[in-house]
């Protein structure tokens, strides 16, 4: 697509309160444009609402682990399954299409921060997030008899936000190395497997012993321990582990996401 013959007039400078609402203005568009995608909001939503129905609600109810129900144990993993799945296909699997497309040129002609491009696609994870979190918590509360304070609550919120970064930044380098057309394939590939072996489907205890020492070196295993820890459940190693772990490996998709932006850069 070539963008030759579009001229934008562009600002030299521009005042906070100007750049902030260039900023809000595209993250709502971006959000807007997921939720009238219907393939998208349908399936991100779903999955994780249609998995704790039948794994968390249906088929082990009134079973407990380490002394909590299976609704409140599930409720972690689930959450942190729908939250990945927003990063993943909205920022990884939307930003390959839209790169192939080139619609990121006609962004970059245009008079908008680059910036804005990826927070908007960023904060739209978090909304879907946080949408997700809310969905299952809801269905947790009323059909699974799980007891939430407002502070348990208030930090899984908080957790949810945060965690995004790592994948939202993973779904990035994916869109950066990856073609449009392979890209649904790619993440599939990447989120289904990161999702099971990190024990957000099954607990990790019931998963075999060599699978246990693999999932520490999974993004969805830490944040998974995490979001069990803001229940008060006494996760898998220490809190600071699992940070660490997560901030590892956001280190080392942006790396990955900066050197294939660069070799983009020298090709194109």
């Amino acid at each position: 697509m070539s963008t030759t013959a579009i001229t934008f007039p562009v600002s030299a400078s521009r005042s906070l309160p100007q750049t902030l609402r260039i900023f809000l203005t595209e993250t709502r568009y971006e959000f807007q444009r997921l939720l009238r995608t219907r393939s998208f909001a349908l399936s991100v939503i779903g999955f994780p609402v249609v998995f704790y129905i039948f794994f968390g609600l249906i088929m082990n109810r009134g079973e407990h682990i380490g002394g909590i129900t299976v609704a409140r144990y599930m409720l972690a993993g689930y959450t942190v399954f729908g939250m990945v799945g927003a990063a993943l296909f909205g920022i990884g699997v939307g930003l390959s299409a839209e790169l192939s497309a080139g619609w990121l040129e006609l962004k970059r002609a245009s008079p908008m921060p680059p910036l804005a491009y990826l927070f908007a696609k960023c904060m739209s994870a978090m909304a879907f997030g946080v949408i997700i979190v809310s969905l299952l918590t809801l269905l947790g509360i009323t059909a699974g008899g799980v007891h939430l304070s407002i502070a348990e609550f208030a930090r899984m919120m908080a957790l949810t936000i945060v965690g995004v970064i790592p994948f939202a930044v993973m779904g990035m380098a994916l869109a950066l190395l990856v073609p449009a057309a392979s890209a649904p394939g790619i993440a599939n590939m990447i989120y289904l497997p990161m999702s099971f072996l990190g024990g957000l489907w099954i607990p990790i205890m019931f998963l075999p012993k060599v699978l246990q020492h693999f999932a520490v070196i999974l993004p969805t295993y830490h944040l998974a321990q995490l979001q069990l820890a803001s229940f008060g459940y006494p996760s898998a190693g220490s809190a600071s582990s699992h940070w660490i772990g997560l901030i590892g490996f956001t280190l080392i998709m942006l790396g990955i996401a900066l050197i294939a932006f660069r070799r983009i850069e020298q090709n194109s």
